[in-house]
């Protein structure tokens, strides 16, 4: 039998590398801007295209390279950050395994420009799909210039896999967004397709957090602070009323580099405990400081996964961190337990004197002898006797069945699933059916058929019917003008959704301009009622951001979903009698009115031997 174990080229090698370091162009960002800090940048601008399919360039003012170092970059496995086994748990830098240029320069045309601070001409060497085109001397400024061009070209299938520009632009936002908050004493520009998305210059790291998701984050942030010989903990917390339906906006880094951890994300969700609702997530930015040896930063290709020798220990110190911070701003509830409330009485003013409480007894006071009413509270024609006991007097008795028939109106015009006592006995004994609707709790609707009765869920049949409506081709949304126009401030990172977004919106029946990072909100959906405009547009995009991964539905589709499940009627939500019975019609006028637009059972039959099997 021949050999078949053989060595592979170099340029099949490197497309296999780059498999798990280059996942998309928000991997060739990190890679690059990771590589800019260790070379000790002061200044990194990113410039993107169509999401970083198109381009992605990286300049910096750090050290540069030199034209052999230049040429050693575009090797696997060349670094100048570890030279043996022991250095792997004593890492200061972000990049250390040498694959980076070599798997980006496999996979893409790749332009690289640096110079040494003290060199007088710098080295331009172009790169595609791992063959070096080009090496010369040039002209350049000092630091590094890399150009990432056509990503995947050479491997079609990859590119096919790729999201729509947004998708892929929100992936290299993430990625920009995780470095510029660790690195404060950077400046950072930022432009996409053209346009200057962020420009931030030096700070500390509150500066940095205001600095990228708007004013606002100032006022929502508490610090977060704990020193322990096991790790340092730092950073921020937001306060509960702003937690947020995606956990986009958390942020776990130790020792200056991104990662994330379930089990820690645990340890604060736990610390908000009691304070936000189930599905809900606060914005944080903690930032831990370990010694380098009781962490491994290997254990994933990205980089972004760690194990920490301590990690119950970090758990209960990260956890007691933030429930102390909740509690010192007054973000928690907090008893005194400590206080005396009797002796808590209020200072004397100058000249004044202890009064001497004065007691008043009413000699005559008889509490079981009947006397006429003064007329406080109670009407002159009725009298009370001993411990206020009410005895009604003739007029009483002659208004009692039509009191007792208002309460009875008032009881049906609330819709609580009572049995009124007007049914004749005979009627019921006859088998005649109740044919008007039942609220039970406030959220179902109780209806009786011809062999059962049927369960409605009240939300989720108002949304199907919303739904259909807003989704009609031939029908445009009526548009109801709001009397005053409402300005709603967007955070520095959704400018780009709202752009997408701000069309089809509109096609929903909003009429809605973006004007210097604010909404200007001037009609809304007739259907909508006299709910708040800016609540439903916050619903809209968080359930954007959500389902945001999935191309296969229509950007109209996802906010039709989203919209009708803002403007549908909630649980707690009383219903009249007529408003159940128009509900009902619509519902089974639907195109599905079984299964809400996100696929939840609406409807719940009950037949008549069912019933009969739970008296058996």
């Amino acid at each position: 039998m021949s050999d078949v174990i053989k060595l592979l080229p170099s340029h099949i090698a490197n497309q296999i590398a780059a498999g798990e370091v280059v996942q998309r162009p928000a991997s060739v960002v990190k890679e690059l801007i990771e590589n800019s800090i260790d070379a000790g940048a002061t200044k990194i601008e990113l410039v993107a295209k169509d999401g970083g399919k198109t381009l992605v360039q990286v300049v910096d003012n750090g050290c540069g390279m030199s034209d052999t170092d230049a040429r050693m970059s575009f090797e696997r496995h060349a670094t100048s950050k570890i030279a043996n086994a022991d250095d792997l748990f004593k890492l200061q830098t972000k990049g250390f395994r040498g694959e980076a240029l070599a798997s980006i320069a496999a996979i893409a045309h790749v332009q690289l420009k640096t110079k040494l601070h003290e060199a007088e001409l710098g080295t331009e060497i172009v790169n595609e799909g791992s063959d070096v085109v080009s090496q010369e001397a040039v002209m350049c400024p000092n630091g590094t210039s890399i150009a990432v061009k056509n990503l995947f070209f050479n491997v079609p299938a990859r590119r096919n896999f790729l999201g729509k520009n947004t998708t892929e632009y929100r992936k290299v936002l993430d990625e920009f967004l995780r470095v510029a908050l660790v690195h404060p004493e950077i400046e950072f520009k930022f432009h996409h397709d053209n346009e200057e998305i962020y420009n931030l210059p030096k700070s500390n790291r509150r500066q940095r957090i205001v600095h990228l998701f708007g004013n606002a984050y100032n006022q929502r942030l508490v610090p977060v602070n704990e020193e322990t010989d096991i790790v340092k903990i730092s950073g921020y917390v937001t306060k509960p009323e702003y937690s947020k339906s995606k956990p986009d906006q958390c942020f776990l880094f130790v020792n200056n580099r991104f990662f994330k951890d379930r089990y820690l994300n645990h340890a604060i969700s736990s610390a908000y405990e009691g304070l936000i609702p189930s599905g809900k997530y606060p914005p944080y930015f903690i930032y831990f400081e370990v010694p380098t040896k009781s962490i491994d930063v290997n254990v994933h290709p990205t980089k972004t996964e760690i194990k920490f020798e301590e990690n119950q220990a970090i758990y209960a110190f990260l956890r007691s961190a933030i429930k102390q911070a909740l509690g010192q701003f007054n973000v928690a509830p907090t008893i005194d337990f400590e206080q005396e409330n009797s002796f808590n009485t209020p200072k004397l003013g100058k000249n004044e004197t202890v009064q001497i409480p004065e007691i008043k007894v009413n000699p005559d006071y008889n509490p079981f002898k009947s006397t006429k009413s003064s007329g406080t509270g109670v009407t002159g024609n009725t009298k009370t006797t001993g411990f206020s006991q009410i005895k009604p007097q003739k007029e009483d008795w002659e208004n009692f069945y039509g009191e007792a028939k208002t309460e009875e109106l008032k009881k049906d015009q609330h819709n609580e699933l009572t049995f009124s006592s007007s049914i004749d006995e005979q009627e019921v004994s006859a088998g005649v059916e109740q044919k008007k609707p039942f609220q039970i709790k406030q959220k179902y609707i109780l209806s009786a058929v011809k062999n059962g009765f049927i369960l409605i869920d009240q939300y989720r049949a108002h949304m199907r019917v919303l739904y259909d409506e807003l989704i009609k081709e031939d029908q445009q949304p009526q548009v109801q003008k709001l009397l005053f126009e409402t300005r709603m401030p967007i955070e520095d990172v959704d400018r780009t959704i709202w752009n997408e977004l701000l069309e089809p919106i509109n096609n929903l029946g909003f009429e809605v301009v973006l004007d210097k990072g604010e909404l200007i909100i001037s009609g809304q959906p007739v259907m909508a009622g006299d709910q708040n405009p800016v609540t439903l547009l916050e619903g809209i995009l968080e359930a954007y951001k959500i389902s945001e991964q999935d191309d296969s539905v229509e950007i109209k589709t996802k906010l039709a979903v989203s919209l009708a499940s803002g403007m549908a009627i909630k649980g707690g939500t009383v219903l009249t009698t007529e408003e159940m019975e128009h509900l009902i019609d619509a519902l089974f006028a639907s195109t599905s009115p079984q299964y809400s637009p996100r696929g939840k059972k609406i409807i719940e039959t009950f037949t008549l031997e069912e019933i009969v099997k739970r008296f058996n």
